[in-house]
């Protein structure tokens, strides 16, 4: 993978909030973000406790100059220096997306986020206007539609390889709430069913808007409506665990989405499928190498990330050769690594090359519509409702 083939330049600085010691998903970002080595991390705010943001930024070997005790000073302070950051990676729970975003959106800082966007559709709005009014690049880290047989899939639906879009189906089953991890203080599981922390739904919000969002990047056809059924299993907690969601497209098409975090047995099975006129398309995240193709009236083939068969936007998105396995971390790679491009491009104030693509702000409100609207239904008896931004 090629992605920066004009001359060269100097690694862009990264700043992050979130993402201290013991996060998951801050590890993640910073493996992601040095993986083509586009990016150097030179400052942060680690955590909402000073002391420990510090900390975290002594472990990642930091200057502690630029070690800050909130983001409200980060930005500020990264703003005003010669070599401030260009890009700050946010990674904390979901109530703490909106006001970062809109401290270095302010202070011209670009800006990438972990998902869902921010609380509400509304805050949603807040953010779309205010990047438009900064004219910095936003990106939403929905790394699934980052991996190269994604890529593949949304080429073969554009070019009509399968037809007309009739039917999408995606489940996203995991089993790690079965048990009220929540009670024990596991801090995953804390924030994620706290309704202040996570916003008005659960399982909906945390993984429903992946399996959303890879049905839309993938097929690109208009939803209508949708019907939701949202259920909270274990007893006392105050979100949903299991989502059930049926999907009206524009051009008649259906589709169907389940997710859930108590289903027994399974770890993280994400999988798509994609049925059109005259053929289908299945995924797997836990195979992700690999992408079936079922053409009517043909014997099903197996398409393989590198190999024959896989285009143009597979192979962009591609490092090493068919048969070595890519998967979660170069997902998330390939969206710092476009993110830069797009970042490179301004900078040298160029147009962003065409092939760049990445989640950005319309992703975002777009799934924070859906969550709302799932709700919506679910309360009415999984009625069918519209999202208000399709």
């Amino acid at each position: 993978m090629n992605n920066f083939p004009e001359i060269p330049f100097r690694r862009l600085r990264l700043g992050m909030v979130g993402g201290g010691s013991g996060a998951f998903i801050g590890a993640v970002h910073r493996l992601a973000a040095r993986m083509d080595d586009q990016y150097e991390l030179v400052a942060g705010a680690f955590s909402a406790d000073p002391q420990k943001s510090r900390a975290a930024g002594v472990e990642l070997r930091l200057d502690p100059a630029r070690c800050y005790d909130d983001f409200a000073s980060m930005a500020k302070a990264e703003a005003a220096r010669a070599d401030g950051i260009d890009v700050v990676s946010i990674v904390t729970p979901n109530h703490m997306h909106k006001a970062p975003i809109l401290a270095f959106l302010a202070a011209g800082i670009h800006v990438i986020c972990d998902k869902p966007l921010a609380l509400s559709f509304e805050d949603g709005l807040e953010i779309e206007a205010a990047i438009r009014a900064s004219g910095c690049i936003f990106a939403l880290t929905h790394n699934y539609s980052a991996t190269p047989m994604v890529r593949q899939a949304r080429e073969m639906v554009a070019a009509g390889e399968i037809g007309e879009v009739r039917l999408v189906q995606v489940e996203y089953p995991q089993q790690w709430l079965c048990m009220p991890l929540e009670v024990t203080g596991h801090k995953q599981a804390s924030w994620r069913t706290d309704p202040a922390r996570s916003g008005p739904g659960g399982c909906i919000g945390d993984i429903g808007t992946h399996a959303y969002q890879l049905a839309d990047f993938v097929t690109q056809v208009p939803l209508l409506e949708i019907s939701a059924e949202l259920s909270t299993f274990m007893p006392d907690r105050r979100l949903d665990d299991n989502v059930q969601v049926m999907l009206r497209y524009q051009n008649g098409a259906r589709g169907m989405i389940w997710t859930s975090q108590v289903a027994v047995g399974h770890e993280n099975g994400l999988r798509m499928r994609v049925y059109g006129s005259k053929g289908a398309l299945h995924w797997v995240q836990a195979d992700p190498n690999y992408l079936q193709f079922s053409k009517l009236g043909m014997p099903s083939i197996t398409l393989t990330r590198g190999g024959d068969g896989s285009g143009a936007a597979a192979g962009r998105v591609t490092r090493i050769p068919s048969g070595h396995p890519e998967g979660y971390l170069e997902a998330f790679a390939n969206i710092y690594t476009e993110v830069a491009r797009a970042i490179v491009a301004r900078k040298r104030a160029l147009p962003c090359p065409a092939d760049v693509l990445f989640p950005d702000i319309k992703d975002g409100v777009k799934g924070l519509a859906f969550i709302e609207a799932a709700i919506a239904s679910s309360k009415e008896n999984a009625a069918w409702v519209k999202p208000r931004r399709v």
